[in-house]
């Protein structure tokens, strides 16, 4: 018999399924697997005051500043028929003490469920539904506020109170239209400060901050699709100048599935630019999920009678030799070998890069059974430290035989039972099923597994909010002030012939509305366009921006330049010291950049001289390369004072 290979047994699956990276990846191998993804995508809304109390909203504090701490235990409830959420009840085996970290600013009794909700707040509900109205949704008569249980621990309540607004709408991409499912309005969760073993701790300055969240329909068929469909929600919501921006502002969570898969939530996508590998890897783990029940399905011939078969043993005693389990201190804790029959080549098999199904049960230990990482060694490590002599000696305690794979796992005497029950639970579900999970992203592309993914039996109605009415002229007056649609922005640019990869940061920061206004001063929008896309995306990168500074200034300093019949060019050495110091009188900066009123005649002045010193240089040389030596020299001085294309012209007249 061939000795088994745990990295050729990983290259050669990832090699059967077809794995492609996402640089080589084409259309045609993203119809091969039957990509299909949708979105969630989750923007603050920029109010003053939280969605159901009158805490201030936005204020967020250090995890060490908080005045307050209280801990509970969550538990799972029944919903209207009668049934439990798988999530709750996961979440409930984890046995998980939650501490929540208040602080006076940010926090009041109805944050931690011992007070009634106040009334929704009525500005938060208005940028909802303008933002509902521009997403071509359809608004429901009435608000009507349910609970949906999060048993996570990231609201106290144990509920999130959400409302839904508008329902079947659509974005138009450049190429095709995606439908939305809905839209609601929703209070913010906490904010995560650890989760390390059956403790979490969360600090709540983030927690009932007004939130809407836009559904997509999966009709994304490519992961740069579905990109360009979360930036397009993105910039809508940006559009209206009402929702927060900034570092976890804006979220999405993104759906995915393949040819044969499930729907696979990638929770809390913090960049649009993850989403691409994100989607892609996730895409491509299930389609490796389903040759894993394949090959299952071949290796293993009892599969309704499968059972893990484990053993509490003493690694000092056995001697173990990896070099991981030589470096433990097993003394708080208990060792249990398991034998998996038939998952011979199943633990290596290729999921995401750099993973394997081993990790799949890895994550679940330490989500479920709340065991740190590390928490087992395996039979068929991919990283080649699986020690032979280790598993010969595990192989002979279980009876296994040459076709099964072992996994030997620690933890505290009490996870034990937990862990068994998960490890069994995975592999049985590896036989015929992808289970429908929520998880959590990482810059490399790659996600691990958080929770099961929560369904329908969660939600329920909230019996402490009335519902609300929504009349149709209040929606019509509405729908009267609403800005351009963001496919309408992205045909305007093109009209001002702007370039297109000025497009992202425009519309990520809703400049248009004021390059409109620079426009109108009869400065070029080509140039305005590029000044902002360009010029303004540099700075930004190498100066520091005061806090005072706002785009609105930008258009005062235009406005100066154009009253004091300055040419538009010196803009550009004025914004470094704008962002700075916006402050500042427009004169002071002037002066700051040595900047000097000149004629023409002043700047042609030493063109004759500039001409004759070079041509003591190299005589030869051909007349172009003299004027643009020329212009190098002026440069400077014209800058503000004159187009420099237009000098350039004015000085090889002047040398011809």
């Amino acid at each position: 018999m061939q000795k088994f290979n745990p990295l050729t047994n990983y290259q050669n699956t990832r090699k059967s399924i077809g794995y492609v990276t996402r640089k080589q990846a084409t259309e045609k191998d993203y119809k091969r697997i039957g990509f299909m993804s949708g979105l969630e995508v989750h923007q603050q809304l920029k109010t003053k005051k939280k969605l159901f109390c009158h805490c201030p909203a936005g204020i967020l504090h250090n995890h060490n500043n908080f005045d307050a701490e209280i801990i509970r235990h969550m538990r799972p409830t029944l919903s209207e028929l009668g049934e439990y959420d798988g999530t709750a009840l996961m979440e409930f085996k984890t046995r998980k003490e939650i501490t929540y970290r208040l602080n006076n600013e940010s926090a009041c009794t109805y944050e931690i469920d011992d007070t009634p909700p106040f009334i929704i707040n009525k500005e938060a509900l208005e940028y909802a539904l303008e933002i509902s109205l521009l997403s071509n949704l359809n608004i429901v008569g009435e608000v009507h506020i349910t609970r949906k249980q999060y048993l996570d621990g990231s609201i106290p309540a144990g509920f999130q109170r959400t409302a839904i607004l508008g329902v079947e709408g659509h974005i138009q991409l450049k190429h095709k239209k995606v439908r939305l499912i809905q839209l609601s309005i929703e209070e913010d969760s906490c904010r995560e400060v650890s989760d390390i073993g059956h403790k979490r701790i969360y600090k709540t300055d983030r927690l009932g901050v007004p939130l809407i969240e836009t559904v997509t329909y999966p009709e994304c068929y490519t992961p740069d699709e579905l990109r360009e469909a979360a930036e397009y929600i993105r910039f809508l919501n940006r559009s209206t100048g009402k929702v927060r921006t900034g570092m976890g502002a804006g979220r999405e969570d993104v759906n995915v599935s393949c040819k044969g898969g499930t729907r696979i939530e990638i929770k809390g996508v913090a960049h649009n630019k993850w989403i691409p590998e994100l989607s892609h890897n996730e895409a491509f783990r299930q389609w490796a999920l389903l040759n894993v029940m394949k090959k299952l399905k071949k290796q293993v011939k009892n599969q309704k009678e499968w059972k893990i078969k484990s053993i509490q043993i003493d690694p000092i005693q056995l001697k173990l030799q990896n070099e991981l389990m030589a470096s433990m201190d097993f003394s708080d804790m208990e060792v249990y070998a398991v034998n998996l029959v038939g998952f011979l080549g199943i633990l290596s098999h290729f999921t995401q890069p750099n993973h394997c199904f081993a990790n799949e049960i890895t994550d679940r230990l330490k989500v479920v059974a709340c065991i740190e990482k590390p928490n087992m060694y395996h039979s068929e490590e991919i990283d080649g430290s699986s020690v032979k002599v280790d598993f010969d000696k595990i192989k002979e305690l279980l009876h296994a035989n040459d076709d099964d794979a072992q996994i030997i796992f620690w933890g505290p005497k009490a996870d034990i039972p937990t862990a068994l029950e998960t490890i069994e639970e995975r592999c049985i579900m590896a036989f015929d099923t992808i289970p429908p999970e929520t998880r959590k992203s990482f810059k490399d592309g790659t996600t691990i597994f958080e929770r099961v993914l929560p369904g329908a039996d969660r939600m329920y109605p909230d019996t402490d909010a009335a519902p609300i009415p929504l009349p149709n002229d209040y929606i019509e007056k509405l729908d009267q002030n609403l800005p351009v649609e963001i496919y309408q922005r992205y045909e305007q640019l093109r009209s001002w012939e702007i370039p297109t990869d000025t497009d992202h940061y425009i519309l990520r920061n809703n400049l248009v509305p004021v390059i409109e206004k620079i426009v109108k001063l009869k400065i070029p929008a080509k140039f305005i366009g590029t000044f902002f896309g360009h010029t303004l995306k540099y700075v930004e990168g190498k100066h520091k921006k005061h806090e005072d500074f706002k785009y609105n200034r930008i258009i005062k300093m235009f406005e100066y330049i154009q009253k004091n019949k300055l040419h538009y060019d010196i803009s550009k050495l004025m914004l470094p010291v704008l962002i700075e110091h916006p402050n500042m009188d427009f004169s002071s900066i002037l002066t700051s950049i040595h900047f000097k009123k000149r004629s023409l005649e002043d700047l042609l002045a030493p063109v004759n001289y500039l001409n004759e010193k070079f041509k003591e240089t190299d005589s030869k040389t051909d007349k172009s390369k003299v004027a643009n030596w020329i212009m190098g020299q002026l440069h400077m001085q014209a800058t503000g004072n004159f187009a420099l294309n237009e000098l350039k012209t004015k000085i090889e007249n002047a040398i011809k």
